[in-house]
């Protein structure tokens, strides 16, 4: 399950970075690097931010073993 949650928070970081480059300059890399906001492929990567995003949640909720 660790490994599954750091998936989910590289591709939590990939969505971030893309949008504090929309607000900031109004440029949407995973569209640009895939050939506009409605092919196939930016809505599949979209889609899998997003899951990972849900899939995140629970993790908020958990405590560490540390503690």
């Amino acid at each position: 399950m660790q490994v599954f949650y750091k998936i989910c928070s590289v591709l939590l970081i990939i969505g971030g970075i893309n949008w504090g480059l929309y607000g900031l300059f109004g440029f949407d890399a995973v569209a640009w690097l895939f050939g506009g906001g409605q092919t196939l492929w930016a809505r599949a990567i979209f889609i899998i931010v997003g899951a990972a995003a849900l899939c995140a949640i629970p993790g908020l909720f958990q405590t560490s073993k540390s503690e």
